[in-house]
């Protein structure tokens, strides 16, 4: 028998990284935990069709729920279990995302208090590249939920707090049942602080907060009667959690090193502030530009007014669209959006040169003011220009590269989970 007394490595479990790893964090749940795994690993068998992992997180239990684990992990070819000595939900979920090698990784609470056959309507749209997280909601229509007053009332407290005080634009950051692509939770990971009931709510605001796409799944709730989760404590730090990251959202301390096939998904997920935002910077640009142009032909030939104001609008504009539109700051992507601005300033130079010269040919008496405008019409037109001769080459160079899952699930080979 494997030794179990220290974290189960998963290359011991299967010999290739499962597509989704399932974490079942608990604290003292000797009642429940067999019962419970068994009818978790039974359903996925018969009904999941990609490979499994569950890992039974032990966060510090006291009673028997660890050798109860590792006797579950013993038995069953696709049950792993790892035991952190600290007690705290978040800091076992942590633990477990941060060694997984799956593919997507998820977790629901030990009860199983939500219905189970949600399970693929949660990771489909991951597995497909449609969404980055993907959480169970009991608060959007189609949900059937069988829970107290006093639970119901405090949940629903709780999210509208969420959606005053932080514009969370998600229903439901308590629900137990939770997944995501492992490289943007492990990338989320490194700016999410708590380490008990909060961490969710934490991942999830940073995750909004860096423009990633949260799905949303209608699941039905029984809530467990016994469960041992002191509610007003429960609150009391979930505010203080708020507060903090509150903080840290007006110091600008919430991005992440997203990984860039996602970031190209947030920066289109922006929605129309952020294509507002684009729409300003880009005005301001031209008309910055064309007053640097006024300024310049003055003093120097037409061609090298040009070449400067264009020079200067480039890298300034660069700098602001990173800043306020995109809400990037210090040196993330930044050679990559350097290259995007050489790539529109050369664009740029050649189409109002050729304009410039043409005047001068054609037209060398026309007013300064005129050429200027006709120049700045082109410069205004160039990015449209860029847009469709890049967008073909880069659709092509991206799908078989950066993001392989845009092909569709049904184009994938996965092992058959055992």
């Amino acid at each position: 028998m494997k030794n179990l007394t220290e974290p189960v490595a998963l290359a011991d479990v299967q010999p290739s990284a499962p597509v989704v790893e399932i974490v079942v964090p608990i604290y003292n749940e000797e009642k429940v935990l067999e019962t419970s795994i068994r009818r978790l690993n039974a359903y996925l068998t018969a009904s999941f069709p990609y490979s499994f992992l569950i890992t039974i997180a032990d966060n510090g239990s006291t009673d028997s729920s660890w050798e109860r684990a590792t006797s579950l992990a013993a038995e069953l070819a696709n049950v792993n279990a790892i035991r952190i000595e600290m007690k705290g939900r978040g800091l076992a979920l942590r633990r477990a995302w941060t060694q997984s090698r799956a593919e997507i990784v998820a977790y629901t609470d030990v009860d199983l208090s939500i219905d189970i056959v949600a399970f693929l309507p949660l990771v489909a749209p991951l597995l497909s590249g449609h969404s980055d997280l993907s959480i169970g909601t009991r608060h959007a229509n189609g949900s059937q939920v069988d829970r107290t007053v006093k639970r119901a009332v405090l949940s629903r407290t709780y999210n509208y707090l969420l959606r005053a005080t932080l514009g969370a634009r998600f229903t439901d950051a308590q629900c137990g049942f939770k997944a995501g692509r492992r490289e943007v939770v492990q990338a989320l990971l490194t700016a999410v602080d708590d380490n008990k009931w909060f961490f969710d709510t934490e991942l999830l605001l940073v995750a909004q907060r860096n423009g990633l796409r949260i799905h949303e799944v209608p699941v039905d709730c029984l809530d467990d009667p016994d469960s041992s989760v002191d509610l007003w404590r429960t609150s009391y730090e979930d505010l203080l959690g708020l507060v903090r990251v509150a903080r840290k959202a007006i110091a600008d301390a919430l991005h992440v090193q997203v990984p860039l096939s996602h970031y190209r998904t947030a920066g289109s997920a922006g929605g129309p502030w952020r294509l507002a935002r684009l729409a300003v910077v880009g005005v301001l640009s031209t008309i910055t530009y064309l007053l640097l142009f006024l300024i310049l032909r003055a003093v120097t030939p037409a061609m090298a007014a040009n070449a400067i104001a264009l020079l200067g609008t480039a890298v300034l504009g660069t700098a602001v669209n990173r800043r306020f539109p995109l809400g990037i700051r210090g040196i993330q992507y930044a050679t990559h959006h350097q290259l995007e601005a050489a790539g529109d300033f050369l664009i740029r130079v050649v189409l109002s040169s050729a304009v410039i010269l043409a005047f001068q040919v054609f037209a060398p008496a026309v007013a300064a003011t005129i050429e200027a405008l006709a120049v700045c019409a082109v410069v205004a037109v160039a990015p449209l220009l860029r847009f469709l001769l890049i967008r073909p080459w880069r659709g092509a160079r991206k799908r078989p590269q950066e993001r392989p899952e845009e092909r569709g699930v049904r184009q994938r080979e996965h092992t058959p989970s055992r």
